[in-house]
């Protein structure tokens, strides 16, 4: 389609004496048929309806709400990682703990073995035609094999004889009649109490003895 220019026109008009040149600026399309189509020169785009700052403030607002989708999706690949890590962390914990357990029980069972060795050789020699002193000496070694194992093992025994009578660490099977100044005391063991670190693992089975007054007190009531 070819355009050509309309004819400008110049001419002067007499306005009131004066004289204003008058420019046509239109320019004429002529389409297939050959008729002239008018059309303004210089036409732009429909401006916008929105105000600046309004376009400014949408602009800002779609950077604000891309920026914190980078920032979830930062925060989400974080915690994921740290997932990962604690994960692994508890993991290589738990195996650690196990190891050690398994460590001590391997460590306390061979410390067993020689008190067991002891037992043997005891009923050896018994069987054989041993003397008793003989049998005797094997069971003292095994019971002092026996005890070392479970010091080793952190067991620490309850010293009872003696001593003032507690509640939290003895278990009393029987009284006995003492003097007024051994009241409440511990006059005998029947077993040996035990406890680790600080936790009582049994109670000593004890005798106490109880003044004559308290015995009398105690069998009237």
């Amino acid at each position: 389609m070819a355009e050509r220019n309309a004819t400008q026109e110049a001419r002067e008009q007499d306005t009131g004496g004066e004289h204003v040149r008058v420019v046509d600026r239109r320019r004429v399309r002529t389409d297939e048929t050959g008729a002239g189509v008018t059309v303004q020169e210089g036409a732009a785009e429909a401006p916008s309806l929105k105000p600046k700052y309004v376009e400014e403030l949408e602009a800002r607002t779609r950077a604000a709400e891309q920026k914190a989708l980078d920032v979830q999706a930062r925060f989400e690949q974080v915690r994921a990682q740290l997932q990962r890590e604690t994960d692994e962390t508890r993991q290589r914990l738990n195996r650690a703990a196990d190891e050690r357990a398994a460590r001590a029980k391997a460590e306390f069972v061979s410390s067993l073995l020689p008190v067991l060795d002891n037992l043997q050789r005891a009923v050896a020699s018994a069987e054989q035609g041993g003397t008793l002193e003989a049998l005797l000496d094997g069971l003292h070694g095994t019971i002092s094999g026996f005890e070392q194992a479970l010091n080793n093992a952190g067991a620490e025994p309850i010293n009872s004889v003696g001593a003032q009578f507690d509640p939290e660490l003895h278990e009393a099977v029987d009284t006995i009649e003492v003097a007024p100044e051994r009241d409440h005391t511990v006059t005998a063991e029947y077993s040996r109490g035990y406890k680790m670190g600080g936790q009582l693992l049994r109670p000593a089975r004890v005798q106490v003895g109880r003044a004559r007054s308290n015995v009398q007190a105690h069998s009237e009531e």
